[in-house]
């Protein structure tokens, strides 16, 4: 029965193989290429977690290092983030040991760096190398940033 190839159309190939799992065909079942998938699940899910903490913490930075440009709509961005993180940590609970990676954190953070750069003009390396924030202050609804003076 397994007939789709998964290089040629893994949508296809997924749908045969769930047939093949709820018909208990099992030895039919392509299970290399299963695994492969429910791998990646996990990494996109640390990937979407990575994504909006990069987008709060660009948004954290631009609050930081422009106070003149704070307005509603950088006030909205950071507090969706934050409740769309939390959400995210609460459904998927093991996602919480990213908060305690520091690879995760430092691929965040260069993200957030990068798009603050292009952002606000400011340069890179004028942002701190590390995340200059704890993660409790990070995703406290009412926790935002202090303006920094670059000298």
């Amino acid at each position: 029965m397994a007939t789709v190839n998964y290089e040629e159309d893994i949508v296809a190939w997924a749908n045969e193989q769930a047939w093949l799992v709820r018909n208990k065909k099992f030895d039919l079942l392509d299970l290399e290429h299963i695994a492969e998938e429910i791998e990646d699940v996990g990494k996109s899910e640390q990937r979407e977690l990575a994504s909006r903490m990069a987008v709060l913490l660009c948004h954290l930075l631009k609050w930081q290092y422009q106070p003149a440009r704070q307005g509603a709509s950088w006030r909205a961005t950071i507090k969706a983030q934050r409740a769309r993180i939390k959400r995210r940590l609460h459904k998927t609970p093991s996602l919480n040991s990213c908060l305690t990676d520091a690879e995760w954190w430092a691929d965040a953070w260069d993200d957030a760096r990068d798009v603050a750069e292009k952002e606000t003009g400011i340069a890179y390396e004028k942002f701190s190398e590390q995340c200059p924030w704890e993660v409790e202050n990070i995703l406290s609804e009412t926790w935002f940033p202090q303006f920094f003076e670059s000298h």
